[in-house]
């Protein structure tokens, strides 16, 4: 059963060299991601189910052991991340092919788009299940490397401006990374993350301290935690909507992942840390006071993307079993709807030919299926109850009071002042974008723009692809109980950390 663990990185790794070489038939391109994607969702749900009942699933390639050889682990986190990022993924390729983003309207098909989104779905598939620090390295430079071509496909001004800012921030993280990583390795010997869980505690604690910080500041550029978000709201909104959506929901959750692995893992946190609480308080309110700036739909998206990392930062903070399985829970809501609300703008700009919202207008009555997509991923981000925003705060509003200490309470105060924030940031959209007369669409004068829109009409397939989006939102609030069961299960594995070690170090799992 341990193949199970490395399909998820080898699929689409065959499914890029395959499309690049197919890169004239964009049809078969097209089936091969979606069969590849549609089999890398299986795969993660029976990961997920072996590992909630059996225990973490362990690969050592090349039957080399830990902490000498590569490790692949799938534990009860990294299996339930994978199945909700798969089925992303899914659902904006869907909303790709509709858009026809792969080809841009012509007959003939882009080589690059498919390979790069391939290349991609596997960098994000080999960070949630590497063991070591390296590879995890390796993995974000894999979804670094596709992410340089699909953030700047179309050159247009803007768009090389926004991907340099994009370029150079991440060629620093990774500096910064890869320096880490040689410190690590000269201080304990080792870049196995179960092997450092013991070594790091046997280093001098200012050693530890300066280790750890390192660690933060490296996946919070990733993470786009405050005050290292500037890059993200200047990036993400020049890109095409499937391209956003899939950043917004994938790559930044990926440093937060990094970021709850590490720290519990490698570095020991016995009680509440006040110093992520007092980042996870700047970051939610800091970002939601961005977004109510904003005139640009994408950018005031943008701005609350980072301030919900606050949120995730908060239940790490607080650092207990209630914390990470809120910090869990709202990982698996905001990766689904923050990109259903990026496909949703899409929808927006191909029907409307603009994102600023004072010259949008109408569109509930002009298209009321794009209203109701927009308004229950939007009701969900805000936390209002029953959807799975609410579900997710709940439990860390509950860590937050449960923690006993000043900090804690003054986030508790910031995250419930931050959603009402959301609330108003996403009722100034609706009020523009949705309430007052319809306006003509702006279509675009440029006759060379080869992307469709001011339509002033829904394609189907897009329409369709974001429904799926919104119905995975829905579920994960449906199915908030046994999603509650399984991320608590996930925190006590990550608060003891034996778990993890046992199967890595222990020996190559059976088959």
């Amino acid at each position: 059963m341990t193949v199970l663990v490395a399909l998820p990185v080898l699929l689409p790794l065959a499914a890029a060299g395959l499309s690049l070489a197919l890169g004239r038939f964009a049809d078969v391109q097209r089936v091969i991601g979606i069969v590849v994607l549609g089999l890398i969702i299986a795969d993660a749900i029976a990961l997920l189910w072996i590992s909630d009942g059996n225990g973490p699933l362990v690969l050592q390639l090349g039957d080399w052991p830990a902490p000498f050889g590569i490790t692949l682990v799938a534990d009860r986190l990294s299996a339930l991340l994978l199945v909700v990022s798969s089925v992303v993924t899914f659902a904006v390729l869907l909303f790709s092919i509709g858009q026809r983003i792969t080809d841009y309207g012509r007959e003939r098909s882009s080589t690059t788009f498919h390979p790069m989104y391939m290349m991609l779905c596997a960098g994000v598939s080999m960070a949630y299940l590497t063991g070591d620090l390296f590879n995890l390295f390796v993995a974000f430079e894999i979804m670094l490397g596709s992410s340089y071509v699909l953030i700047t496909r179309r050159t247009t001004a803007s768009r090389v401006r926004a991907g340099m800012t994009y370029v150079i921030v991440s060629l620093a993280s990774s500096l910064l990374f890869i320096t880490m990583i040689a410190l690590v390795y000269a201080s304990t010997g080792t870049v196995n993350m179960a092997d450092l869980g013991d070594k790091v505690g046997m280093l001098p604690a200012g050693l530890q301290t300066a280790l750890a910080l390192l660690v933060v500041i490296v996946f919070g550029i990733k993470a786009a935690m405050v005050p290292l978000h500037f890059w993200l709201p200047d990036s993400y909104p020049t890109a095409p909507a499937p391209v956003t959506a899939v950043f917004a929901g994938l790559l930044t959750k990926v440093g937060i992942y990094a970021l709850i692995r590490t720290q519990t893992l490698v570095f020991d946190h016995e009680q509440s840390w006040t110093l992520m609480l007092v980042i996870a308080l700047v970051t939610m309110v800091v970002g939601a006071l961005g977004a109510l700036a904003q005139n640009d739909l994408n950018r005031l998206l943008s701005f609350l993307l980072v301030s919900h990392i606050g949120y995730m930062l908060f239940g790490l903070g607080v650092y207990d079993v209630i914390g990470l399985t809120g910090v869990i829970l709202y990982v698996v809501h905001h990766i689904t709807v923050q990109a259903t609300l990026f496909l949703v703008s899409g929808l927006i700009t191909r029907h409307t030919g603009t994102v600023a919202l004072t010259r949008m207008g109408g569109l509930l009555k002009a298209a009321p299926l794009i209203a109701v997509l927009f308004a229950l991923p939007a009701l969900a981000l805000a936390g209002v109850p029953p959807f799975s925003g609410f579900v997710a705060k709940l439990a860390l509003l509950q860590a937050g009071v449960g923690a006993g200490t000043w900090m804690a309470y003054a986030v508790t105060g910031g995250a419930v002042l931050t959603s009402l924030l959301t609330l108003y940031a996403m009722a100034r959209v609706w009020t523009r974008a949705f309430w007052g007369q319809v306006k003509a669409p702006e279509v675009d004068p440029d006759p060379t723009d080869e992307l469709v829109v001011g339509t002033a009409t829904s394609n189907r397939p897009m329409v369709a692809a974001t429904g799926v989006l919104v119905v995975a939102s829905v579920v994960v609030a449906v199915l908030a109980g046994p999603l509650a069961g399984i991320s608590g299960r996930a925190a006590e594995d990550l608060m003891d950390g034996q778990t993890y070690r046992t199967a890595v170090l222990g020996g190559v799992a059976s088959d």
